[in-house]
């Protein structure tokens, strides 16, 4: 059987990414890298730490800047049109205050891509991120723009917003990447359903220039329910190794309680630990009949 390429999906969420951030610390403390990711919206954003290998980096920041107005809140919504100051968060938070590892991102093999939403033409944008520059922390910023709290970002010829818009769980993207075996991060509990998007008759007035983010707000319960039923037949398949919340994260996706951040970061680690075992066991039949690629695998992910 020839090795088959191992996939991360990261689900994003606002502030439930903290789960995220509490299962990819554990994976980077146990020397596991996968071959490729993709990450939308909170799940790049935070994700991004896994290929440059910094673990704990993703709430040591979020809750050093918890209370600064230069980071999030209203004052920067109202002065800048961004609930999260996009000069302050995406560029001079990992440049200068908590430094993003430019070297180790751009030395792992693993593949990386962004998720975002082109306001224009209502359709996903997969940009693969291998540098990093200023585009790339654009690219990043661009995928976790929530409407209304953040104005769309320009990059790449694109006029881009939250990737969740298009495509909440990419799982079949990473599929038809070539990803045949994928670990997936929810942030949404079993049995979780998305009902009909809330307030969007007030957020339609703040969007009426892009009527195709309000046609996406439209689907979007039940093209996520469709995702969500595409992932547990993968995950029966055993092509899909899938961690999501035990119980309901029952957080903010924008909450500055640091106590809150830790709370759902913990669960995220203890949840991690207790599956340890069975991801290992997931992971090791990719390699079970290629000892070559077994051996490359194990070189890969051993060295932190």
């Amino acid at each position: 059987m020839a090795y088959s390429k191992t996939g991360l999906v990261l689900e994003g969420g606002g502030m439930r990414g903290m789960y995220t951030c509490g299962i990819l610390d554990v994976l980077m403390q146990n020397h596991i890298y996968l071959d490729g990711m993709v990450g939308v919206s909170a799940g790049i954003a935070f994700g991004c730490n896994y290929k440059s290998r910094q673990a704990g980096r993703a709430l040591r920041y979020n809750v050093r800047f918890a209370h600064d107005k230069r980071y999030s809140g209203m004052r920067s919504l109202l002065k800048t049109g961004n609930y999260y100051n996009a000069w302050f968060a995406y560029h001079l938070v990992p440049t200068h205050y908590d430094v993003f590892d430019y070297n180790a991102f751009e030395d792992s093999p693993m593949e990386c891509y962004a998720v975002c939403f082109d306001v224009n033409t209502g359709e996903g944008v997969y940009q693969r991120l291998d540098k990093v520059n200023y585009d790339c922390f654009e690219w990043i910023r661009a995928s976790a723009s929530m409407p209304v709290v953040a104005k769309p970002v320009e990059v790449g010829g694109h006029l881009l917003l939250d990737g969740g818009l298009a495509d909440s769980i990419p799982l079949e993207f990473m599929m038809k990447k070539g990803y045949n075996r994928n670990v997936v991060i929810l942030t949404r509990e079993e049995g979780f359903r998305k009902t009909a998007e809330h307030g969007l008759w007030l957020m339609k007035p703040f969007l009426r220039k892009y009527p195709r983010v309000i046609e996406a707000l439209r689907h979007r319960p039940a093209v996520y329910n469709q995702q969500l039923q595409f992932v547990r037949e993968q995950e029966r398949q055993g092509n899909a190794f899938v961690f999501r919340p035990m119980k309901p994260l029952n957080v903010s996706r924008t909450t500055h309680n640091p106590e809150e951040m830790n709370r759902v970061y913990q669960q995220g680690r203890d949840e991690a630990l207790q599956q340890l075992d069975q991801l290992k066991q997931f992971l090791e039949q990719n390699t079970d009949n290629n000892p070559q690629s077994a051996d490359e695998q194990t070189q890969a992910t051993s060295n932190p």
